[in-house]
């Protein structure tokens, strides 16, 4: 008897889960192991380039279309691949972690597709990367179930032809999954973790239900970034004897830098891209980021007071429609991220208004569909792109000839009439610790005032006491931004949050850890480009 071939890739430091080994296959780790070997070296380099593009941009204070790859925009006869049949009608998307609950109830929403996240809406422990494959693979073969011990309701699958497309998004590049190590000890990229089991334990099981591997892909900075999904996709369908253009790619255009790149992005992907995304709060993020040092011109108000109407909002929005329709791909809108209250039926009627004037503006604007946080804001969404497209699939055929947008119509912030406020700083403050101490313990979607909140929400929340504190911003009230000021309101937050809780919850929480976490990355004096990687080290499990 043959002795079997030891396991290409470590699992440290993560307590055994039950039906782990349905994962962690022999046969799936090798294959992850594979595409950590042959891709992670261009992954460090292009992470690299990152820090090479932003430190360009804090010495010139601009962006430009690429002067390299102006062929690539100027030649009007490549079209990416026609979308196959489940992804043709994407009017309305649901977006939400991977808990079994939730993968019940999105396939069941209504939406047309359900964007399951292993990324922004996932604290990355390690239970939550294997829990949600897991998740996955059992829905796709119809073994899943939830019962909810709390209030006894159950949760099933309806019938197949009722259930949403998954499309399933990893985590980003720059993101390490510390429980898989190689030989020599280092950590594979989060980005091919998620892929690589995801992909070879579903690819053929999709194909058989009539769909397929489908994914959104978060942070792209650059289009040789997208180049190199699209060769991890090659490789990954031929290793699986998957035929070739299987594998279809939204990529979500949330960063400034990949706003200038569309259309090159479309292009390195064009034989497995189905759309670009229109991400609200990473956008802005991205902005902060790489204008932080750019002087008053570049200073952003309260996040809520940036909407999707702002001159620079419209011009990256209505360049995201006009790029994906003259090429053949959906332009997909951004999230309503509104949680209906089940005892306030007037910020419901106030909010429902707001989402739906949202959404009949996307819809208007020529997107083929948009994002949801919640089930009951499927039937909003959708009565506003049913409107606009009746019985067809999407618009694509609306090529939007007159849009224009110039380089410096990406950036001009300072069009904005809006200020930071006090109130701004507090919430940004508020926002901040109530996300983080709900990822340290291993929560990714969370609901706060009213609203779903991510890791974008938090991103932008921390940039934005960053960027007020080193602009000097003075408020309304006529306080000015300093590291004092946030640390009182921070002080503040806690004593709040001890009082309202109790000392018995409050002390089972992570707040003060939250509390110290969002003022290193608010407070340092270099600024950290995700806040999540310090968070990742402190996140137990």
């Amino acid at each position: 008897m043959s002795t079997p071939a030891p396991s290409p890739l470590a699992i440290v430091e993560a307590a055994p889960l039950p039906r782990q080994g349905e994962v962690l296959t022999q046969a799936a780790l090798t294959f992850v192991a594979e595409l950590h070997r042959r891709f992670t070296p261009r992954r460090d380099e292009l992470l690299a380039l990152r820090a090479k593009r932003r430190a360009e941009t804090a010495r010139t204070s601009t962006l430009d279309f690429l002067p390299e790859t102006a062929a690539i925009r100027a030649d009007t006869s490549w079209r990416v691949a026609p979308a196959p049949a489940a992804l043709t009608d994407r009017r309305v998307e649901i977006t939400g972690p991977t808990d079994r609950k939730m993968t019940i109830n999105a396939l069941n929403s209504g939406a047309r597709v359900w964007l399951a996240d292993f990324e922004d809406a996932s604290a990355p422990t390690w239970e939550n990367v294997i829990v949600g494959q897991l998740n996955l693979m059992d829905a796709y073969q119809r073994r899943i179930d939830f019962s909810d011990e709390r209030t006894g309701k159950s949760y099933a699958l309806k019938p197949a032809a009722e259930l949403a497309t998954v499309v399933m998004r990893p985590r980003g590049w720059h993101l390490a999954e510390r429980h898989l190590q190689d030989a020599d000890g280092s950590p594979v990229p989060g980005a091919l973790v998620d892929f690589g089991l995801y992909f070879f334990h579903n690819a053929q099981r999709l194909l058989d239900l009539g769909k397929g591997p489908y994914f959104y892909l978060p942070k792209t900075e650059s289009h040789l970034e997208a180049r190199l999904w699209n060769e991890v996709f090659v490789f990954a369908q031929q290793y699986c004897g998957i035929p070739q253009g299987t594998v279809r790619a939204t990529v979500l255009i949330e960063t400034i830098t990949a706003a200038y790149e569309m259309e090159e992005i479309l292009y390195e992907l064009r034989d497995h891209a189905s759309g670009l995304n229109a991400g609200r709060w990473d956008y802005l993020f991205s902005i902060v980021k790489n204008f932080r040092d750019g002087g008053a011109k570049f200073v952003l108000p309260d996040r809520n007071a940036v909407t999707m109407t702002a001159p620079f909002m419209r011009a990256y929005t209505e360049l995201l429609v006009s790029t994906c329709h003259q090429r053949g791909a959906h332009a997909i809108g951004g999230m309503a991220a509104f949680i209906p209250s089940r005892r306030d039926p007037e910020v419901n009627r106030v909010a429902f208004e707001k989402v739906k004037a949202d959404k009949d503006r996307e819809a208007g604007d020529g997107f083929d569909g948009s994002w949801v946080a919640h089930p009951d804001l499927v039937p909003v969404a959708m009565a506003s792109f049913d409107a606009v497209l009746g019985e067809r699939p999407h618009q694509k055929e609306r090529l939007r000839e007159d849009v224009s947008v110039a380089a410096g119509d990406l950036i001009a912030i300072d069009s904005l009439t809006a200020k930071p406020t006090f109130d701004g700083l507090r919430n940004a403050v508020q926002v901040g610790i109530r996300y983080i101490e709900a990822w340290l313990r291993g929560l990714g979607a969370v609901a706060i005032f009213g609203l779903m909140e991510d890791a974008a929400t938090a991103e932008i929340s921390r940039s934005q006491i960053w960027q007020w504190i080193n602009a000097g911003v003075v408020f309304d009230n006529g306080e000015v931004a300093t590291a004092e000021l946030t640390r009182e309101i921070a002080a503040a937050e806690l004593v709040s949050l001890r009082s309202e809780l109790g000392e018995t919850a409050f002390t089972a929480g992570k707040w003060q850890q939250a509390h110290d976490l969002l003022l290193q990355v608010a407070l340092d004096e270099e600024y950290e480009d995700f806040l999540t990687l310090p968070a990742y080290e402190r996140l137990t499990g």
